[in-house]
């Protein structure tokens, strides 16, 4: 008898779709609206592969060296991206969460991070996730329930496609006034303005694109929210929505994601890597105070 690597999966189902929400960190892996899958599959017996739909607390993507400071205090965490030498993609990536709220087409998940070496900070964290008639919605809520004023920031990490369309001749749309210049360890050295090589702002086909970028001010429509798209052939548009204080957007491009040529997450961020270091979209919540976020999925014809 095996178990599945990624703990007990959270199916949910609506007359418009169904969505699978795995246990371990939390992460969206499937989704479905009518015939299209718009989350790519990967085998049921492996782990969660390239953080795909991770929850990333109490920080996205990652902190050089581990360590970091922040008023007069020097932090060191364990170096969980030895190849590169950094704290990566925040403390709760490989921990199980619990229900506490399911019924058929959504579920709350909770998990708490506990004070440890390199953060001494407690926080209760909680996501919702919620079929819709075109998608997904996401809902977070962090709670400060320590003694100590703690920094938090917020990610997920969903990789995106529509099944029926080589994610290749896809085309992705993201409006945004700077890019982040990264080293030859994906850390960011410099904020700057769009140049055409990053510019996303009218549609470019995937396939001619190699991404590991986060973009920062991102226009807001009526509703307060920003987006990244992507653009079928024939006109389908499935659209990542970030919510107020979803600053940033990262574009990642992968061939490394399993069964896909081409793989490519639009993950919506709090704040940019190494923002322990800068401060750069860090929260400070006080004890007992809360922070809610919000974030989705739309597929549209």
């Amino acid at each position: 008898m095996s178990s599945d690597p990624t703990g007990r999966r959270f199916v949910l189902t609506s007359s418009a779709g169904s969505a699978e929400i795995a246990q371990v960190g939390a992460a969206l892996r499937a989704l479905r609206i009518g015939a299209t899958d718009l989350v790519p599959r990967y085998p049921d017996a492996a782990p969660t592969p390239a953080a795909s739909g991770v929850v990333l607390v109490p920080w996205p993507n990652r902190i050089r060296d581990g360590r970091w400071t922040q008023r007069g205090e020097t932090h060191q965490l364990a170096i969980s991206e030895p190849k590169l030498g950094n704290a990566s993609h925040g403390l709760l990536r490989f921990t199980p969460y619990r229900a506490v709220a399911e019924r058929a087409d959504a579920v709350s998940l909770a998990a708490e991070v506990f004070p440890q070496t390199g953060y001494p900070f407690h926080l209760d964290t909680r996501v919702t996730y919620t079929l819709t008639d075109h998608g997904l919605d996401v809902a977070h809520r962090i709670v400060n329930v320590g003694m100590q004023t703690a920094p938090v920031a917020v990610g997920t990490h969903p990789y995106l496609f529509i099944s029926d369309v080589p994610t290749a001749d896809l085309r992705v749309q993201l409006d945004a006034e700077s890019w982040f210049r990264t080293d030859d360890r994906s850390l960011p050295v410099g904020e700057e303005p769009l140049d055409p090589p990053h510019d996303l702002r009218a549609p470019r086909r995937l396939g001619d694109l190699d991404l590991d970028t986060a973009y920062a001010g991102l226009p807001r429509g009526a509703d307060g929210r920003a987006r990244g798209v992507l653009h079928a052939p024939d006109g389908r548009r499935l659209e990542l929505w970030a919510g107020r204080d979803f600053d940033f957007l990262q574009v990642f491009t992968t061939d490394r994601y399993p069964g896909q040529d081409l793989a490519v997450a639009i993950e919506p961020m709090t704040a940019p890597a190494d923002a322990f270091n800068s401060g750069r979209g860090l929260r400070w919540l006080e004890p007992g105070d809360a922070w809610d976020l919000e974030w989705g999925l739309a597929l549209h014809s």
